[in-house]
């Protein structure tokens, strides 16, 4: 209620709508740029991607068929300690940002060939930047994760992985939006936008807001609110469901695509891919038993830790699973942005992405990313 009772200018410079990752970190990295600016968020019954995630900064893997995503996954990759003591010292959180490389678990050696000619694929891509990464064999593996199953044949390892406490993340970028003077307005879900010469018009069930430039990142509403103002995102959910197990002492050093140890000692098993359209509330024990099924057969130690919750959030995809960043030519002035990597892509969207929407315009480097793709 407090929230509803803050003043609000007649218009403000920037409305961002959505308070998820991919709004917070575009809104924090606004505000160095411009004036008066908000954020309008929906309640907690919404789809939350960004507090049912894993919390990976992502390398590998990243790219096939679209170089230019890699690209931009390792510029985020590289701006992710600045991001980190950033807000660390607005907000006096540590995110407990690691970046000394990840492993992918391979459990046989069919898996062994098909993700080493699959890392040649990706590496042989006109247009894609190399980094390190070698196949292991299970010896290697061992030496950087002991306590692996007899089943582990070896891993993908590349040093340019990582992990953050996701949760702490959005914290962060939550206190940020008070520290820095960001209106932040939950309960206020955009239903329609209209647009005049001079602003654009957002109703919400508290009332009309006014602003000079928005900025969409409301994930998966970004088609509906994209197309009232000439912007074509076409998205689409995926259920993802994670396990989580109790506390322990600390038994990982390196994260995996597929199992992570957060800083408290708690643990992530995760990555199924479902296509269930907009449903985010249930969990299946097939697809429960076979992430617990792989996690013990990579750390057989798993065996005797138990499951203290689970749930299921939903990835928001493009129709090619790559990012949108867009301008409207119809309503110039109104942004969007859409992603499934909140975290991965985070310092990208506010070291890089906010100073171009700031200056009116998203730049060529960023070209690949528009929706006139799907046109073709």
């Amino acid at each position: 209620m407090q929230q509803q009772q803050k003043k609000m200018p007649a218009i403000y410079d920037v409305i961002v709508v959505g308070g998820g990752l991919v709004g917070a970190a575009i809104a924090y990295g606004l505000r160095a740029h411009v004036g008066t600016m908000a954020v309008l968020d929906e309640d907690d019954t919404a789809f939350r991607a960004s507090r049912g995630n894993f919390g990976l900064v992502w390398v590998q893997s990243k790219g096939m068929g679209f170089p230019a995503y890699a690209r931009w996954t390792i510029a985020s990759q590289q701006r992710w300690p600045e991001l980190a003591e950033k807000l660390q010292t607005l907000t006096g959180l540590d995110l407990h940002l690691e970046q000394r490389g990840g492993l992918n678990i391979l459990l046989s050696e069919e898996e062994v060939q098909a993700r080493s000619a699959f890392m040649q694929k990706l590496h042989a891509q006109s247009g894609m930047p190399h980094y390190p990464y070698r196949i292991l064999d299970r010896h290697e593996t061992a030496a950087l994760m002991p306590g692996i199953g007899p089943d582990v044949r070896g891993a993908s390892w590349t040093p340019v992985d990582g992990i953050v406490n996701p949760l702490k993340l959005l914290r962060a970028l939550h206190i940020a939006f008070d520290r820095l003077a960001i209106d932040y307005r939950p309960l206020h879900p955009v239903s329609r936008i209209t647009a005049s010469d001079n602003d654009f018009r957002l109703e919400t069930p508290q009332g009309t807001l006014r602003a000079r430039k928005i900025v969409l990142a409301c994930g998966l509403g970004n088609q509906i609110l994209g197309e009232q103002v000439g912007i074509n995102i076409p998205v689409r959910p995926q259920r993802g469901q994670i396990l989580v197990l109790e506390r322990t002492r600390r038994l990982l050093d390196l994260p995996l695509v597929s199992l992570r140890q957060m800083d408290e000692g708690t643990w992530l098993v995760g990555d199924s891919q479902e296509e269930m359209g907009v449903d985010d509330r249930m969990t299946s024990l097939p697809v429960m038993a076979t992430l617990a099924e792989r996690a013990i057969r990579t750390l057989p130690a798993l065996r005797d830790v138990r499951m203290v919750r689970s749930w299921a959030a939903l990835r928001v995809l493009s129709r090619d699973g790559f990012p949108v960043y867009t301008q409207s030519a119809s309503h110039p002035g109104a942004f969007a942005a859409t992603c499934h990597s909140g975290v991965t892509l985070a310092a990208a969207h506010a070291l890089q992405l906010a100073p171009m929407i700031a200056r009116g315009h998203i730049d060529n480097t960023l070209a690949d990313f528009s929706p006139r793709r799907f046109d073709v």
